[in-house]
């Protein structure tokens, strides 16, 4: 779990191991940044910035999908970008 988030947020998902990427690790977005964290090193990375208005975030396989207030985000993790 992320230190200072519960696992029941909207902004919170965690990645199933043998799902497709980033298995084991939660992904959130906070201060409008979408970041995941690892928590077997504790080590947390930035994955995209400028995540606006955000109210839920969802992950099937690769892709990280951000509701937000006014659009849908998807992100994908295997190659780190923006559909």
């Amino acid at each position: 779990m992320i230190p200072g988030f519960s696992k029941d947020s909207p902004l919170v998902c965690e990645g199933i191991i043998g799902d497709g990427c980033g298995g084991g690790r939660f992904f959130a977005v906070e201060d409008e940044t979408l970041f995941a964290y690892d928590p077997l090193t504790q080590e947390r990375i930035v994955l995209l910035r400028e995540v606006e208005n955000a109210r839920k975030i969802s992950k099937k396989a690769c892709i990280i999908t951000i509701e937000c207030e006014e659009k849908s985000i998807k992100f994908d993790l295997s190659q780190l970008k923006v559909l």
